[in-house]
């Protein structure tokens, strides 16, 4: 678990929950870009990313793979290897 694969691919999952969290708030509203909550925007996507690589730990410290369910692990040097 304390291995730079295991922590780019958390960190990589983080970012993608984030830019999905905040592409949701986008997408739902019918105003424009300029009046949307911002603040509240990125401390929701903060959270989700947080709880991400939270997530990440735990299921790590099972077996070392940040994956849950081991769709995907961390075998290969800089690469993620699908089961």
């Amino acid at each position: 678990m304390l291995t730079s694969q295991f922590w780019l691919a958390a960190g990589e999952r983080a970012v993608k929950t984030f830019a999905q969290v905040l592409l949701g708030f986008m997408t739902t509203g019918a105003i424009g870009i300029t009046h949307l909550p911002w603040d509240e925007m990125l401390a929701v996507g903060a959270t989700a990313a947080l709880a991400s690589v939270l997530t990440s730990v735990v299921s790590g410290a099972r077996d070392g793979n940040p994956s849950a369910t081991n769709a995907e692990t961390t075998d290969a040097p800089g690469k993620h290897v699908a089961n």
